[in-house]
């Protein structure tokens, strides 16, 4: 952590092409859950300014639960998912509704996207989304992107928006992920104490950070700064900066665009992966775990090298070929995520044999390697 600069953070923001930004319920909410139409407008107004340097947009935005109580006039958050369900499908409507109405008069039409995991599980979902998403900025259309909490289960819910925010971060790719909620940013203790002091920068993610915020949620929302924390790992972990900001100061994303020392800005820890492998690192779940050997350890880590069948100690799960998995070291610890050329079954018949030994074991050697270098994203 160190004292940013105006010069560090104009160039940082120079750089950011696309830009996504996620606004929380209680930044568009009133007292009494009603949305409030002129935060909204006044978003609108700031995002048509960051339209203009020329820059892409999408907006990942909370608050169709929040609306859709109002609206149904629930006083407290539903705990049965239908009901859930039932406030989402109304909310929505009206939450899509303002946003048009608030960017018409710049021009714009608001465009909605709501997304489940499974939309990032498939490959071919998955590219699907981001060619949408491309394609709306060449007919002004500014993504609206929200969870399909109408139709979520657990089964195929990413969370929260801050999640969904930085895997739509990942996925576009985006150079900047602005995340504005009602706090000052990361302070270094709880928001109620007046000796809470903002910290301007984060040079690299560390889980230490955790000991800063609580575990607690927000009133209207799911998620909490711990939630931002998570999505701050997955961005930076990629190569998008992230900058978590109060969204209801006055002309804050302006603000932040003219490199104004506002928030807190977490900086991206190595250069921009592809979306192929940030979709394999950062997007998809593990379906099991290889326990690697020390000596694998360190040509995948060290030396960027492929996984080979030898350096495997233990085969966890059930996965079939093509699917990701983790892969840990002696200690547990994951190190690594890959696309396996092979099903459990057979890496559990290959695992610790040479490339040799491959053929007599399975009839054949489909591939040399378990996971190959071009499908393998190192995580620490």
């Amino acid at each position: 952590m160190t004292t940013p600069s105006v010069s560090r953070r104009r160039q940082i923001l120079d750089q950011a092409k696309t830009v996504v930004i996620k606004v929380g319920t209680n930044v568009l909410s009133t007292d009494d859950d009603r949305l409030d139409e002129g935060r909204i407008r006044s978003l609108a107004e700031q995002i048509h300014g960051v339209w203009q340097t020329g820059r892409k947009v999408v907006l990942v935005s909370s608050g169709a639960i929040g609306a859709g109580m109002s609206l149904l006039g629930l006083k407290e958050r539903p705990t049965d998912l239908s009901h859930l369900q039932a406030a989402a499908a109304t909310g929505q409507a009206h939450l899509i509704h303002l946003y048009d109405k608030c960017f018409r008069p710049h021009g714009y039409h608001a465009a909605q996207l709501l997304l489940t995991a499974n939309d990032f599980k498939s490959r071919n979902r998955y590219l699907n989304v981001r060619n949408t998403l491309l394609t709306l900025a060449e007919f002004r259309a500014i993504p609206i992107v929200n969870e399909n909490d109408t139709v979520s289960t657990d089964e195929i819910k990413l969370g929260d928006n801050d999640r969904l925010a930085a895997m739509v971060a990942n996925l576009l790719p985006a150079d900047l992920l602005i995340v504005l909620s009602v706090v000052d940013g990361l302070l270094t203790g709880d928001p109620s104490d007046p000796g809470s002091q903002r910290i301007p920068v984060v040079d690299k993610y560390d889980e230490e950070l955790l000991n800063l915020v609580g575990a607690s949620k927000s009133s209207r929302g799911t998620g909490g700064m711990k939630s931002k924390l998570d999505a701050v790992r997955t961005a930076t972990a990629v190569g998008t900066d992230v900058i978590i900001a109060h969204g209801q100061q006055p002309d804050i994303l302006t603000r932040i665009l003219q490199a104004e020392d506002v928030g807190t800005l977490f900086v991206a820890e190595q250069e921009a992966l592809s979306a192929w492998k940030r979709w394999i690192g950062y997007t998809m779940p593990p379906k099991g775990r290889l326990v690697l050997d020390d000596g694998a350890r360190r040509a995948i880590v060290e030396q960027g090298r492929s996984l080979l069948a030898i350096g495997i100690c233990t085969v966890e799960g059930h996965f079939q070929k093509g699917e990701v998995v983790s892969l840990v070291d002696l200690a547990g610890v994951e190190v690594a995520r890959g696309l396996t050329n092979y099903d459990a079954a057979s890496v559990r018949t290959v695992a610790g044999k040479r490339t040799d030994e491959i053929a007599r074991a399975l009839g054949s050697i489909p591939y040399e390697e378990v996971i190959h270098r071009d499908n393998l994203v190192v995580r620490v």
